[in-house]
């Protein structure tokens, strides 16, 4: 077993764990601050994961979806917060289950 069939694996078992973190995050947390938190955490567990196998194999692949994932998450940031932000000057809170008064 070469040195690099252990490091992959270490980043792998990483990637799950911070990923199972992000789930249970979701689903526990009730703040939408939160819960974007843990949405990102996931989202960069899959890179992690994605840049791992990207060196196991010696392509650039991985990389270049994993900087795309990136920029899509930063678009995903600026455009969730400015909706937080505006229900929280409607409704004065970000708890999840309280917005149902949004409904219409």
């Amino acid at each position: 077993m070469d040195q690099s069939a252990v490091n992959i694996g270490l980043y792998v078992i990483l990637s799950g764990v911070l990923f199972t973190i992000g789930i249970v995050g979701v689903l526990v947390r009730r703040s939408a601050i939160m819960i974007f938190m843990a949405i990102e955490l996931m989202l960069n567990s899959a890179n992690l994961a994605l840049v791992a196998f990207a060196r196991q194999h010696g392509g650039v692949d991985g990389q270049i979806i994993a900087f795309l994932v990136m920029v899509i998450a930063a678009a995903e940031v600026a455009v969730g917060l400015t909706i937080i932000v505006a229900v929280f000057r409607r409704i004065k809170t970000v708890d999840v289950d309280k917005l149902h008064s949004l409904k219409g």
